[in-house]
Parts: C-alpha cells; structure tokens; sequence
C-alpha cells in the first residue's frame, strides 16, 4: 500500500469530498441519509415513514402475505408486542398452561402498551377447556360507581353525556379480579409466577416502539393535563423518543404488591386506596366499597353455525352478537340476492357491498339493545336466529348503498392476545382501557393509567345503556372461538373499538368462504364503516380495486391506511386423530409431550407484536 492510497483512505474516512483526475467526485464514505439505519434524529422522528420503496413479496403462496404462519407443537402465543409474546411463551415452557401464559402475556403489555391496555381497564375472555372438552367465558367489565346517576352528571357535573377524560370516565377496573378468576379456575401458577416478566420488564426498561411511539405523540397534550400522567409517561412535558428506553418503576411497585396480596391490593388494600384518594382529589366519586365488592362474572358464551362452523363471541355488555348477526345476514341473505362470496371473493365490488350492508343492519341492532343484561332485556336469541336475519334480507339492495337505520358507536383502542398449550387448552382473551392513554388520569404512586368505559353509558332516559349505580356500560372488547363438530379450531380477535365485530366477521368470511389461512386473513385488506357518518373506508390497495365501483353504488368511501382497521391475531389447532389424547398432569411437562396435533398462528403487520410457539 503506497503512501497516497494510505492519506487518501484516510480523507476518505474523514468523510471529505474528493475530485478524481477525471473532474467527476469520488464517493464519499459518509452515509447519504442523514437517518443511516432508521435512527431518528430531532427534526425526523420516524425516518421510515419519508422512505418511497416498493414492497417485497413472497416467493409461494399469497405473494402478498407479509409472512408465513407460525406452525408448533408444544404451545403458541400471539400478541401485539413480542415481549408479551416471549413472556407467555416463557411461561410455556416451564410447564404452565395456556390460562397462565395469557395472564403472563397480558401483564406484560399492562407495562408496555399503557397506551390500549393496563391493570386498570377491563378484561374479557373466552376458555376452551381440554379436560372439560368446554368453553367457558369470562366477564370482568368494572361497574358505575355507586354516585354515578343520570342526575349525578347533569346536575352536580352540569354536562350532557359522560366525560371521556379524567376520573369521572372510569368504572371500576376489572383486568386484576379477571386474571385472579382466570388463575383460580384453569390456572397452574399464581400472581408470583405469571406477573414476574412484567415486574422486570418496568423496573429495566423497554424500548418505544414506533406505533406506540405514534399514539403517545397524538395525545400528548391530554397526557399534559394530568400531573400525574406527565410525570409517568413523559420527558420534563415532551414525548419519549422512538427506540428511547421507556421504564415505570412505579407500576412495577403495584404489580408486586398483587404479587404479595393478590387482588385484594388492587381492590381493598394500599392500590385501592390510591384509587380512591385520586378519585376524591379530582373530582370523582368512586369508594371503597365500589372496588371491595366488584366480582367478575362467568357467563355462557353465544354463537352462530356459519358454514357449518360454530362461531362463538362474549354475549352482552359486549358488542360480540353484532358479529354473529352479520354473519347470520351474510348466511342467510346470500341466496335471496344470488351472492356466492366466494366465488366472488375480495376482488370484487359486490362482495364488499353485500359485507357493508350486512354490517349496517347488524350495527343498527347493536345501537337499539346493548347494554347490560343485569339491567336490560336484551333479546339476543331473537337477533342471533336464522329466521331474524331472514326478515332483513329486503334491506338490501344489491344495487344502492343505504342509510344505517340506527347510528351510533365509539372508536377505541385494546389489546387482543391468545395462547395455546400442549395439552389443548386455548386461551382468546381482550383487555382494554378504551381510547389512547384511556381517561389520561394516572393513580399515584402506581404509574397506572385509568381506562375510560364510562364514556360509553348514555345519559337518555329509557336507553339500555343508560348510566346507574353498579351497571356495566356498553363495552367493545370481543373475543372470538370456533368450535367445530364440538371440537377447538380456532381463536381470533381483531383489537379497534368499534371495528371489532364487522372485522370478525370479514376474517370469518376469509378463512371459511374464501379458504385464507390463519395469516393470510390478516394480511388481507379490510373494511370499516362507521354507523355515524355512513362512510365507508377501505385501506389504500383496497380502495385502489374496487373503491370507485362502491362510490357508484352510492357508498361515500375513502381511503386510509391500516391505522383505521385494527390488529388481529388468531391460532388454529389442526388435530391429528391418529395421536393419543393428551395426559394431564406432571407427567406431560416431565416428558415433554407436544399436542395431539399442530397449531398454526397469525399475527398483524398493522400492530408490532408477533407469533411464537415451539
């Protein structure tokens, strides 16, 4: 090497332009983005969002699946955060079942998903049993507190529907009386166990990631609002930067203490009494007694034969019977309008029209009766028979977009989680605190972020979801079963707030009319419609195909990105016959013994979690 390559390579690596003889510049070894590797930088927060590239495809298969399910034998989990993910996965292997891993996996994202989910929301979930051969299903909605009247919001609050912000949106929170139901039921381990990830996990640190790194951004200034909240989730008042190192030491405090007491810490002991103080700083009229006597309850599941597969969702307060209804219409009506989805399929103008009308009828109903049915008639065998969706199939117009006959809805925000073991037990469990960062009010000194349900109560007399004293309001979170030939097939659950039944619906559609696999339904585009303005919109690529064919029917459509149609996740179980049925006991764990069978998982793009299984 002379001594002129040795000085040039060194200017080089200074990264100083450099003429060649010729007169044209040599390149330089400074990187050309001033965001080498996506690394933000102050004046671009999120580089990849500037980036213009053309996706990849695979190379069998949907050319557009993003990728290939996850296949395994001893367990899966699949989650909106791979940490979660690991947690649930974790807890699989050192010989716990599906009801712990979903505890352990739910946890974890109360820590780092504060923005959908945490230990002060509510919780829903739906049990497949293997040694039961059931599937049970679990309510651990939070009610009103006892002060909570009409006349406690119009007069003493002087307003005319339920705040969505600060303590007067909370009911109790359910989540930590739902993990206990869960754990005391069908679960191996306790609090101890399955809460120990998510204790490191907000003691160590996480990094942001960019979706939850895009919520916080959005609601920064409702975080600024509360001392509290400011001093939990942001820097001196500024949002944390993508990939930063997040922690909540005090949340981590909170989780320990259920870890020592159980639930009575959270519901009669130092995290109630933190609730109540906060509660009575501002403004709000939750007691002791409301937390101490809160109970979840265990309920009998509902569902509909679609196809010959029985679809199962969580009956009221939840909005679960909108998607059996819809699938009831979609079932029923296609004859009567000679509609063949599948020989349709999703490429044509007419398959999303007969789904968009479909949805309307199912959501008008969902507007007219939910609520709670401790306090409310709600006539969910009469709407989840055949020969109700009957009588709406001249609602449809094959040709015309109509007007929703009843509007209504609220949009929000979950988590949606499943798990599966080597002995069979599948686990479909949500858990939400409404909108992003819920009621931005945070309970000192535990760095928990109360949810906001209580904006879903209604303050018109007469209503079904009329707010009183120890009710539940309409809730909608939905977890999603199917059984088939009283067997488990599969879980699914797509997390949105008010996307969440027609979504189970259209990936129902795509797995049993249109043969999609358990990854492929996600990738998928979807529809939402909102019932309050009637519009219609469709992701971009969606839009793109059939878009202008639904303007002419009338439909007013737009085009939006995945942000609009929520996150799914789902597990199949693909039983072998010829495998012996499972032990159950140590001796499983001690051998090791895989399922009689394999699971197939998917997991959304649209979110940052993943599936995993061994």
């Amino acid at each position: 090497m002379t001594l002129a390559t040795v000085n040039l390579q060194g200017i080089l690596a200074r990264g100083v332009a450099i003429i060649s003889l010729t007169g044209l510049p040599l390149a330089s070894s400074m990187a050309q983005s001033p965001n080498a590797f996506g690394v933000p930088t102050e004046k671009i927060s999120n580089p990849a969002a500037n980036v213009v590239a053309a996706p990849g495809s695979r190379g069998q298969g949907w050319l557009g699946q993003g990728r290939s399910e996850v296949i395994a034998r001893h367990g899966m989990v699949a989650t909106s955060d791979p940490i979660a993910a690991q947690a649930g996965l974790e807890i699989l292997r050192n010989g716990g079942n599906a009801i712990d891993a979903a505890v352990a996996a739910a946890a974890v994202l109360d820590v780092t998903s504060q923005n959908d989910t945490g230990i002060a929301g509510d919780l829903f979930a739906l049990v497949w049993s293997a040694q039961d051969k059931k599937l049970y299903a679990l309510n651990s909605a939070g009610w009103a507190p006892a002060g909570w009247t009409p006349e406690y919001f119009k007069e003493t609050l002087g307003v005319e529907r339920v705040p969505g912000n600060g303590v007067n949106a909370a009911t109790v929170p359910g989540a930590i009386s739902g993990y206990d139901a869960l754990l005391n039921r069908f679960g191996t381990m306790g609090f101890e166990e399955t809460f120990a990830r998510a204790v490191q996990v907000a003691d160590e640190g996480w990094g942001q990631a960019e979706r939850r790194h895009q919520d916080i951004s959005s609601v920064v200034e409702k975080l600024r609002g509360d001392a509290d909240s400011a001093a939990t989730f942001l820097n001196d008042g500024e949002v944390p930067l993508l990939y930063s190192i997040i922690r909540n030491p005090q949340l981590a405090d909170a989780l320990r203490l259920i870890q020592e007491q159980g639930r009575d810490a959270f519901y009669k002991g130092p995290i109630a009494d933190a609730i109540v103080a906060k509660m009575q700083a501002d403004g709000g009229v939750m007691t002791h007694a409301d937390l101490a006597e809160f109970e979840s309850e265990w309920i009998e599941p509902i569902s509909t034969n679609y196809h010959g597969y029985d679809v199962f969702q969580l009956p009221p307060p939840g909005q679960g019977f909108a998607a059996l209804e819809m699938l009831n219409i979609l079932e029923v009506c296609a004859p009567v309008h000679d509609v063949d989805l599948s020989a349709l399929g999703p490429s044509n103008p007419n398959y999303w029209h007969f789904l968009v009308e479909a949805k309307k009828l199912a959501y008008s109903d969902l507007q007219a009766y939910n609520g709670d049915p401790l306090f409310s008639d709600i006539p969910v065998d009469r709407l989840l028979s055949k020969s109700y969706a009957a009588t709406l199939c001249d609602r449809i117009d094959m040709d015309v977009a109509t007007e929703p006959s009843i509007t209504g809805g609220l949009d929000g925000g979950t988590i949606y989680l499943t798990t599966a073991d080597r002995w069979g037990n599948m686990v479909s469990l949500i858990h939400s605190i409404f909108s992003v960062y819920g009621s931005g009010a945070t309970i000192p000194p535990y760095g928990m972020m109360l949810h906001n349900r209580g904006v879903a109560f209604s303050l018109e007399e007469g209503h079904p979801n009329e707010v009183a004293p120890r009710k539940r309001p309409f809730h909608s979170i939905i977890a999603g079963f199917v059984l088939h030939n009283d067997e488990p097939l599969m879980t699914f659950g797509n997390m949105g707030g008010s996307v969440q039944p027609e979504t189970h619906a259209q990936h129902m559609v795509n797995v049993i009319d249109n043969g999609m696999n358990v990854q492929m339904t996600t990738d998928a585009a979807r529809f939402t419609h909102s019932q309050n303005s009637n519009t219609l919109s469709l992701e971009d690529n969606l839009y793109s195909l059939v878009g202008r064919a639904l303007e002419a029917k009338g439909h007013n459509v737009r085009s939006v990105n995945g942000g609009r149609v929520g996150g799914y996740q789902g597990i199949l179980f693909s039983k072998d016959s010829t495998l012996p049925e499972p032990v159950f006991g140590q001796q499983s764990i001690d051998q090791d013994h895989p399922v009689n069978g394999v699971y197939r998982a998917g997991s959304d793009h649209r979110k940052d979690g993943q599936a995993v299984g061994w």
